[in-house]
């Protein structure tokens, strides 16, 4: 006979969309703000950093990042992130999701500010210092993805889970935002204070020394907003599925709930202990067991987040070079060292308001209407038939009464991936693993996606060179040019409708349901019911 799942579990699945729950999200969703800000307001002055510390005197061009500086200053962060996510993501199923989650989160407060102040006047010791700091704070937001997902999965009630997880993610589209705005006020504010003339009419004089504590100051204010939530971190309670199901602590995980939900809940220490001894809830990550009932579905969220972060990194991160491309930022050369971050800012900002954050918000919309499957699918669809369009007319979109038709096609590239795959494969594996390996999954899957990061970001920066070596940005060699990298992606996209045919739909389910910890002995599932002895008068259910 299937057992019947714990009175705390089911009066999760079953509570109406209250406070608490907007406590959640925001609290998980400042993280996940401060990561956006901090991953992708880089590439708001990377420029910069290369007028500054690779000044050329007598030079056509403004000076530029060499390619491995370049490398490695965009790409650092992702290794810091790939391995917070390894790292954290295991912490979190052993120690407990709320107190490794202040770890992350100091973690990246310090590394925000000690970025800024990378030390040293000449360019080897700032670059070092700049991808020493990046890379621990890479660290320390890897740790935030598997940790605020799992949280937000197990406080969540089983109706409205999938918005919930999605509204976290989309802090990310904000966090891009913020980035850009602020970006936009400080290189206006000093552009205002310190004019300077363009790099062709004065070398030299086109980057103020004051241009400095732009970048500085840019990269600083990403510890403002983890640290505003620290204080509300430290104050929730663990989960109740980790104290229950991991930590076996029934009597706590009763207790908690009982604070968070305002109503009576049995501990229940009997069933607990049951569940405790079920095969289901026994096998370890690297067993046969595993392998058959969760093999494939770890496949498919790993392989689909790679393929995603391949085409959405290498589209983010250099989208500033896109644009140049096409003409919609000027040619270095007819700028200041400060005007420059305040072109690329605007056009990273408009793309984001445009299409990054509406892409986000359809996705919490209709994600517990149409399924995470349904979004996916649609999203990698219209991703490969955007890039497509993009990539295969080419030359028709470079001309300038074109440019307009090709920033609305490629905003349309990101709303399709936050209104699809960038959000989905952030929330299904923080639904469809077992408590005691939740963390650990989706930490393994986020770090395939930042491995796909980084041979986007990598990747790009030579892919996207010109095919003819005179016209290639210094010291980069030849690449296969815009247009070819852009048909790689398409490519890339279609893979991942694929791969997603992997992965289950979980909408409408209970995370016990989806990783069948609550079978028994013969596999049989338990219709899940609120429990009589709840008190129907206090507990909202639907």
């Amino acid at each position: 006979m299937a057992k019947e799942n714990l009175q705390v579990l089911t009066a999760l699945d079953v509570a109406k969309t209250q406070w608490y729950h907007f406590t959640a999200i925001i609290i998980a969703g400042m993280g996940f703000f401060t990561d956006a800000y901090d991953l992708f307001c880089i590439s708001l002055v990377t420029k910069l950093l290369g007028r500054i510390y690779y000044h050329v005197d007598g030079a056509a061009k403004p000076g530029t990042l060499p390619p491995n500086v370049s490398a490695a200053v965009n790409g650092v962060a992702f290794c810091g992130t790939l391995a917070g996510q390894l790292f954290f993501g295991w912490l979190g199923d052993k120690m407990g999701r709320k107190r490794v989650y202040g770890m992350t989160l100091m973690l990246m407060v310090i590394c925000s500010i000690a970025s800024g102040l990378s030390f040293g006047h000449n360019a080897k010791a700032v670059m070092s210092t700049l991808c020493f700091f990046r890379f621990w704070l890479g660290f320390g937001i890897g740790g935030d993805y598997p940790l605020s997902a799992t949280i937000m999965s197990e406080y969540a009630n089983k109706k409205t889970r999938g918005a919930f997880i999605a509204a976290v993610f989309a802090m990310q589209g904000f966090g891009i935002m913020a980035g850009g705005i602020f970006a936009i006020i400080i290189s206006s504010a000093f552009k205002t204070k310190f004019d300077a003339p363009a790099y062709e009419v004065d070398a030299a004089g086109s980057t103020v020394s004051q241009a400095d504590f732009v970048w500085r100051i840019i990269l600083m204010v990403g510890a403002l907003p983890a640290a505003l939530t620290y204080y509300w971190r430290m104050k929730m309670p663990e989960t109740a599925r980790y104290t229950a199901l991991v930590a076996k602590n029934a009597k706590q995980a009763a207790n908690d709930m009982s604070k968070v939900l305002q109503v009576d809940i049995e501990a229940e220490p009997q069933k607990v202990e049951q569940f405790a001894q079920q095969p289901a809830n026994s096998f370890g990550l690297f067993s046969k067991e595993f392998l058959r009932r969760h093999g494939l579905h770890l496949l498919g969220t790993t392989s689909t987040w790679f393929l995603l972060d391949i085409a959405f990194y290498s589209q983010n991160l250099f989208q500033k070079d896109i644009f140049s491309a096409i003409g919609w930022i000027p040619p270095a050369k007819t700028m200041n060292a400060i005007e420059e971050v305040y072109r690329i800012a605007r056009a990273q900002t408009l793309i984001a308001l445009c299409s990054t954050v509406p892409g986000y918000w359809f996705t919490v919309a209709f994600i517990d209407k149409m399924g995470r499957f349904a979004i996916q699918l649609m999203g990698f669809f219209f991703m490969t038939v955007f890039m497509f369009a993009l990539a295969i007319p080419y030359n028709h979109w470079t001309h300038k009464d074109n440019r307009i038709g090709f920033v609305m096609i490629y905003s349309l590239t990101f709303f399709f991936a936050n209104f699809g795959p960038n959000a989905t494969t952030f929330v299904v594996p923080a639904e469809i693993f077992p408590a005691r390996l939740r963390s650990t999954c989706h930490g393994i899957s986020a770090a395939s996606g930042k491995l796909g990061a980084m041979v986007g970001a990598f990747g790009f920066l030579y892919l996207a060179q010109n095919q003819d070596k005179t016209k290639t940005d210094a010291g980069y060699p030849a690449g296969i040019g815009v247009k070819n990298s852009l048909l790689v992606l398409g490519g890339i996209n279609f893979l991942g409708i694929l791969f997603t045919f992997l992965v289950p739909e979980s909408k409408g389910k209970s995370l016990e349901e989806m990783s069948r910890e609550n079978e028994d002995e013969n596999g049989e599932v338990p219709v899940l019911e609120q429990s009589s002895s709840l008190n129907n008068r206090t507990v909202p259910v639907y």
